[in-house]
């Protein structure tokens, strides 16, 4: 258990850049130290969710599943010259799927936007 405690922390710490740390006063260390505790937190109920519906992977392996799905911009010139930007996330993989499904997630997040320019 210690050893996935320290591998979720420093995913966690590489990820959302909470190294090194170089706090000046003991409250910005404190509130460091609260929002890793808090993400790791996150990662546990995330966990327990998928193990739940058979899913037992690692955090890193979880991590490189999910690397693959983004979202992407797509231009297009029109006949009046103006520009269409279509943003939309890419299709999942049945991989990717089945995570996103044992979370109850949205397996295309943030829907389909259209911007004429």
């Amino acid at each position: 258990m210690l050893t996935d405690l320290d591998a979720v922390f420093r995913s966690l710490k590489s990820e959302l850049g909470l190294r090194p740390v170089y706090h000046q006063t003991a409250e910005r260390a404190e509130g460091h130290l609260f929002i890793t505790v808090l993400a790791y937190q996150f990662v546990q109920i995330i966990r327990r969710r998928l193990q739940a519906h058979g899913i037992t992977e690692l955090w890193s392996s979880l991590r490189a599943i999910l690397a693959g799905q983004c979202r992407g911009t797509a231009t297009f010139r029109r006949p009046d010259g103006r520009a269409l930007h279509v943003r939309k996330a890419t299709q999942p993989e049945p991989a990717q799927l089945a995570i996103i499904r044992a979370l109850g997630s949205d397996p295309t997040p943030g829907g389909v936007h259209k911007m004429i320019v």
